[in-house]
């Protein structure tokens, strides 16, 4: 069976929420059962701001996670708190761009991933969450390619569908920061 419990933190304007809207959608379009829930803190642009994501072959019970499988950190507080409700084993990826500092924990799998600046790389900021995307897929084969590819296409459209080549090229660039 597969199972993935994650959850994406960061800052509000970092892109965290699309970022798990687009894995959601594509668990769906993938043909598995998924749950989104996301989590606002009580600032506006540039509070704190998280979503949880499972993804699953079987029927998921609750949306909520006590200890998730895996964690997206986007900045130093969101590694600091989520880092400690990680299982043992589990996943942490970090944005290496905004992330200066070492988790606490050694009974996890880290990657690190200059997120920020691959995303200037291509000549835009705002991909950093794709290529934080990108370096979960590299690192957990949770969705095949292919599919995040068609959620894209189902959320960006009108004058947004110009942006799929480079949210694409974002995910590919940070999918090489994982792949096992």
């Amino acid at each position: 069976m597969s199972y993935h419990g994650l959850i994406v933190a960061g800052f509000g304007g970092q892109g965290v929420m699309l970022l798990g809207q687009i894995l959601s959608y594509s668990a769906m379009l993938g043909n598995k059962f998924t749950t989104w829930l996301p989590s606002y803190g009580p600032e506006m642009r540039g509070g704190t701001a998280n979503c949880t994501v499972v993804v699953s072959d079987e029927y998921i019970a609750s949306p909520v996670l006590d200890m998730p499988n895996e964690v997206l950190a986007f900045n130093i507080p969101s590694m600091f708190k989520f880092e400690q409700q990680l299982k043992k084993d589990g996943l942490l990826i970090i944005n290496s761009s905004v992330i200066d500092r070492e988790p606490k924990r050694t009974d996890i799998n880290l990657f690190k991933v200059p997120a920020n600046e691959i995303a200037e790389g291509l000549g835009n900021i705002k991909v950093q969450n794709m290529v934080m995307l990108g370096a979960y897929l590299g690192a957990t084969d949770a969705i095949p390619l292919e599919v995040v590819e068609d959620a894209l296409k189902h959320k960006l459209t009108g004058k947004k569908a110009a942006l799929i080549d480079l949210n694409m090229r974002a995910i590919k660039e940070g999918m090489k920061a994982t792949v096992k």
